[in-house]
C-alpha cells in the first residue's frame, strides 16, 4: 500500500508544477513523458525501481488530470476576465463584512457549466443562501491572466472568478433557505447562538475554535495566536476532528460498528458546517479511514491514509495544491509521521523514560510533556518554512505556548459544543455553561497574549539575515538526519548560536538608515530614524491588517519595539487605517494628529486610544533629535481630505527628507510659503505619484536627489502618473517605487 504514498507524491508534484511553474498546455506533454518513463521502468522488474515507477506514474496521472481540468472546466472562464456580464447569481452563503465592503459566495453558469464565484458589493446588502441577484457583474479571474494579474488565494478553494456587483442589481430574496443549504444555515445559526450565549470577551474565540470563523477575532488576539504559535487552534483542522472523533468514540461505548454508524456521518456533517476547507476535508477523510479500519479489523497506515486524502482533494480540484490550509495541514502530518516517534523516544531515554512508566501524577505529567513536545516539534519541522513564506514570521515560543494551552483545548471544545446544545433548547442554561467554559478560554487567550509580547517570541523574515538563518537551520537539520550518531542537543545549540549573529545584524545594520519607505501596497508607511529618535509617518493601505502586519514585521525585524511617535498626515484610509492595529503590537509615546474633520471616524478612534498621548498639530511643531530636527507643518485649517495633510521635514546631519502626505499643488505652494525648504536628499512623492501632487514648482525649489513613491502594484488609480514621472526625470531625480522594488531604505 505504501506505493500509493509515492504515487500521491508524484501527483502533488505535477499539480504544483502546473499551478506555479508551467502553463497548463505543457502538462499534457509532461504527462506523456512520465507515462512512457513509467512503462520503460516496468520492463526492468527490479524491486528498487518500485518507488521511481510509482512517482513517475503519479506525475503522469497528475499532469494529465491538471491538463484535462484546465481544458474541460477552467478554460471556459478565461474569456470573461475583465468583462462585464449581465447574469444571474444564486447566493450560496451568508454575506459578511470585509475590508472591501461586503462579500458572499455564489454560483453562476457559463456555457451551461456551474462555477463558484466570490461576490463583492459596496452596499450593505444582507444575503442568505438561495437568494438570487440579477444584474451586471464585473468579473475577474482568480487564476492570474497575463503579466499584470496575479493569482489569488480563492483558486485553492475552487473559486476561479470574483465578481463586483453593479449598483443597479435586482435582488430576489427568498423567504426561507432551501434545504440543499442546510449546512450553511446550521453554521449561521450556531454562530448566532454563540454570540447570544457567550460573554463578549470570549464569543469571538468560541466562533473561531468551534467552526474556524476568525472574522470576529480582534486584531490583537489573532496576531497573538499567530506570534505565540497556536494559530492552528482557530483554524479548524486535524486537532478539532480528532477531538470530535474521541467524543463520538466514547459515546458509542468504543463499539466499532456503532462508531462507524455515528462517526462517519458526524465527520461529513462537521466538514460541511466548517465549509469543506482543505484541512478539514483532509482530517475527516483520514479519520473516516481510521473508523473503517476499526470496523473491518484492518491495520491503519497513516501515510497511506494521508495519500488517499490528498488524491481525493486534488482530484476534486488540482489547484487545491495552492491552498495554504492544504499545504500546512499536509506538511504538519508528514512532519509528525517522520519525526514524532523519534523525538518522543529520544526524550524518554534514561531515567525520564522510567519515570514516565510510573502510575500517578508524575508519570502522567511526564507522558503529557513528552507527547506535547514531540508533536509540536515534529509538526513545526515542515510547517515553519511555510509559515515563514506566507506569514513572514517563525514563532520561537510555539513549543512553550502549545504545552501550556493544548491540554485544555479538548475541554473547551467539548464545553462549547455542550453550551450550544443546551443553549439551543434553554438559553439561560446555555449562558450558564458558556460562562463557566469561558474561564479556561480566557486562560488560553491571556497565555497567548502574554507570550506574544516577549521581544523574541517570533522572528521576522523582513530581515534577510533571519531568512539566511532559517536556511542555515534546515541545512543543519539535513546534515543531522544524515549522521549515524545523532546529537539533538548539539543541533539545538548550533541553531541558537546562529540566531544570535542573525539578530545582531538585523538590529544593528538598519540603524544607519535615516528613512525607510515600507511596501504596504496602495498606501503609505514611512519610518524615520535619527540617532536617538524613531518616528513613523502614517500606516495605511488597502487593508488595515496587512498594512499593520507589514509595518510591524519590518520594525520588529529591526529590533524596534517602541516608537517615539507616530505622525498621521491625514485621515484617508490608505494613510491611517493600520495605525490602531500597529499600536497594539508596537507602543508609541505620542500620536501626532491633524486637527481636521474626518468623515470615516478614524480621528475619533485614534484620540480615544489608551496609553498614548495625543498631540494636535495646529501650528508648526518642531521635534528635536540628536543631530537633527523633525518639523511638522499643519495643513489647511478646517479642511478634510488631502488638503488637511501634515507635511514632515526630517533633517538628520546632512540629510533632508520631505513627506507631504496627499497635498495637492496648492497645498505644496502653501508649504513653500510657510518655510524655505532646503534642497532634499529624499522626497516621498505626494499622493502616491498622482498628477495633482509633486508639482513642478516643488521639484524646482527642492531639487530632490531621490524620490520614493509608495504605491501598490497595478493599482486601480493608475499611480504613479506618467506626467509626474516625466517631471522627476526632467530634474534628474533617482526614482524608487515600492510596487517594483519593494521596501525602500535610504541612508542619506
Amino acid at each position: 500500500m505504501r506505493r500509493l504514498v509515492w504515487l500521491s507524491l508524484g501527483f502533488v508534484a505535477a499539480c504544483a508544477c502546473g499551478a506555479y511553474l508551467l502553463p497548463a498546455s505543457y502538462m499534457l506533454a509532461i504527462g506523456i513523458v512520465f507515462a512512457v518513463a513509467a512503462l520503460v521502468l516496468l520492463f526492468w522488474k527490479e524491486d528498487a525501481l518500485r518507488i521511481p515507477i510509482s512517482i513517475a506514474l503519479g506525475v503522469a496521472l497528475g499532469a494529465g488530470w491538471f491538463f484535462s481540468f484546465e481544458m474541460l472546466y477552467i478554460r471556459q472562464t478565461r474569456p470573461y476576465d475583465g468583462e462585464i456580464l449581465q447574469t444571474v447569481v444564486e447566493v450560496t452563503d451568508y454575506s459578511r463584512e470585509t475590508d472591501y465592503g461586503f462579500s458572499t459566495e455564489g454560483q453562476i453558469r457559463l456555457n451551461g457549466k456551474p462555477y463558484k464565484i466570490c461576490l463583492y458589493t459596496e452596499a450593505g446588502n444582507s444575503f442568505k443562501p438561495g437568494d438570487r441577484i440579477l444584474g451586471e457583474l464585473h468579473l475577474r479571474l482568480t487564476l492570474g491572466n497575463g503579466e499584470d494579474k496575479r493569482p489569488s488565494y480563492h483558486r485553492g478553494n475552487g473559486i476561479f472568478l470574483v465578481g463586483y456587483l453593479g449598483a443597479d442589481a435586482v435582488l430576489e430574496l427568498q423567504e426561507e433557505v432551501p434545504g440543499e443549504y442546510w449546512a450553511k444555515e446550521l453554521r449561521n445559526n450556531i454562530l448566532n447562538l454563540l454570540e447570544n450565549i457567550f460573554p463578549e470577551d470570549t464569543q469571538a474565540f468560541a466562533r473561531a475554535l468551534l467552526l474556524g470563523d476568525t472574522t470576529k477575532l480582534s486584531y490583537r488576539l489573532d496576531t497573538a495566536f499567530q506570534v505565540s504559535g497556536i494559530r492552528h487552534v482557530v483554524a479548524v483542522s486535524g486537532l478539532h476532528v480528532s477531538i470530535l472523533f474521541s467524543l463520538v468514540y466514547m459515546m458509542a461505548g468504543k463499539r466499532r460498528f456503532l462508531t462507524a454508524i455515528l462517526g462517519i456521518p458526524a465527520l461529513i456533517a462537521f466538514a460541511a458546517v466548517a465549509g469543506f476547507s482543505p484541512s478539514v476535508v483532509r482530517a475527516c477523510i483520514m479519520q473516516s479511514l481510521v473508523i473503517l479500519a476499526l470496523l473491518l479489523k484492518k491495520e491503519y497506515d497513516p501515510p497511506t491514509a494521508l495519500a488517499v486524502a490528498v488524491l481525493i482533494l486534488l482530484t476534486s480540484n488540482p489547484l487545491t495544491v495552492t491552498s495554504v490550509s492544504f499545504q500546512l495541514s499536509v506538511g504538519c502530518m508528514i512532519g509528525i509521521f517522520l519525526f514524532c516517534k523519534k523525538i518522543h523516544d529520544y526524550i524518554l531515554r534514561g531515567n525520564l523514560g522510567k519515570l514516565a512508566k510510573k502510575k500517578g501524577i508524575t508519570g502522567m505529567v511526564i507522558r503529557w510533556f513528552t507527547a506535547s513536545v514531540s508533536v509540536t516539534l515534529s509538526s513545526m519541522s515542515l510547517t515553519a518554512p511555510l509559515c515563514a513564506a506566507y506569514f513572514g514570521m517563525v514563532s520561537l515560543i510555539g513549543v512553550l505556548t502549545n504545552m501550556l494551552t493544548l491540554w485544555v483545548i479538548s475541554l473547551v471544545f467539548y464545553g462549547i459544543m455542550l453550551a450550544c446544545t443546551v443553549g439551543a433548547i434553554w438559553t439561560a442554561g446555555g449562558c450558564i455553561l458558556a460562562a463557566v467554559i469561558s474561564w479556561p478560554m480566557r486562560f488560553i487567550q491571556e497565555t497567548a497574549l502574554l507570550l506574544a509580547e516577549f521581544p523574541l517570541s517570533a522572528v521576522y523574515l523582513e530581515s534577510d539575515y533571519i531568512a539566511v538563518w532559517l536556511v542555515f537551520c534546515y541545512v543543519l537539520f539535513g546534515l543531522f538526519l544524515l549522521r549515524k550518531k545523532k546529537q539533538p542537543l548539539l543541533l539545538t545549540a548550533c541553531i541558537l548560536m546562529g540566531l544570535v549573529p542573525a539578530l545582531a545584524l538585523s538590529w544593528l545594520e538598519p540603524r544607519q538608515y535615516c528613512a525607510t519607505v515600507i511596501d504596504v501596497g496602495q498606501g503609505q508607511s514611512v519610518l524615520l530614524r535619527s540617532k536617538d529618535k524613531t518616528y513613523l509617518v502614517d500606516c495605511g493601505g488597502d487593508s488595515a491588517d496587512v498594512s499593520a502586519d507589514k509595518t510591524a514585521s519590518l520594525l520588529l525585524s529591526r529590533g524596534i519595539f517602541h516608537l517615539d511617535g507616530v505622525i498621521v498626515t491625514h485621515y484617508d484610509a490608505d494613510h491611517v487605517n493600520g495605525v490602531e492595529n500597529l499600536l497594539v503590537r508596537i507602543p508609541a509615546d505620542r500620536l501626532y494628529l491633524p486637527d481636521a474633520p474626518d468623515e470615516k471616524s478614524f480621528r475619533e478612534s485614534l484620540e480615544q486610544l489608551p496609553d498614548i498621548s495625543v498631540q494636535w498639530v495646529r501650528e508648526i511643531t518642531a521635534l528635536e533629535t540628536e543631530g537633527g530636527m523633525c518639523t511638522i507643518f499643519p495643513g489647511e485649517k478646517g479642511k478634510a481630505g488631502n488638503q488637511s495633510s501634515l507635511s514632515i521635514l526630517f533633517q538628520r546631519e546632512n540629510c533632508d527628507i520631505l513627506i507631504t502626505g496627499d497635498r495637492t499643488h496648492k497645498g505644496e505652494r502653501d508649504l513653500m510659503q510657510q518655510v524655505e525648504l532646503p534642497e532634499l536628499e529624499l522626497l516621498v512623492a505626494g499622493h502616491h505619484g498622482s498628477n495633482d501632487s509633486t508639482s513642478l514648482s516643488l521639484i524646482a525649489a527642492t531639487r530632490p536627489a531621490s524620490v520614493a513613491i509608495s504605491v501598490g502594484e497595478n493599482n486601480r488609480f493608475g499611480h504613479p502618473n506618467p506626467e509626474t514621472l516625466d517631471i522627476l526625470q526632467l530634474y534628474g531625480c533617482e526614482i524608487y517605487r515600492t510596487d517594483t522594488q519593494g521596501t525602500i531604505d535610504f541612508k542619506g
